[in-house]
């Protein structure tokens, strides 16, 4: 999800930071981020919420 790695650049947060901030695992985040998994439902909501945006914002420009 590039939106969610934007995100996170524009926030100067880590990976780590970002994944401990949101309850996953920083490599589970990684893999997001290289859209070699997908986040959904409660993994989404973490993540936005812990960039403090909305899953709209987190998404946006996603298909």
């Amino acid at each position: 999800m590039e939106r969610l790695k934007e995100l996170r650049k524009l926030r100067a947060l880590s990976q780590q930071e970002l994944a401990e901030a949101a309850g996953i695992g920083r490599a589970t985040l990684s893999r997001i981020e290289r859209e070699e998994t997908g986040a959904h439902g409660r993994t989404l909501r973490k993540l936005a919420e812990a960039l403090g945006v909305g899953v709209e914002e987190l998404v946006k420009g996603e298909e």
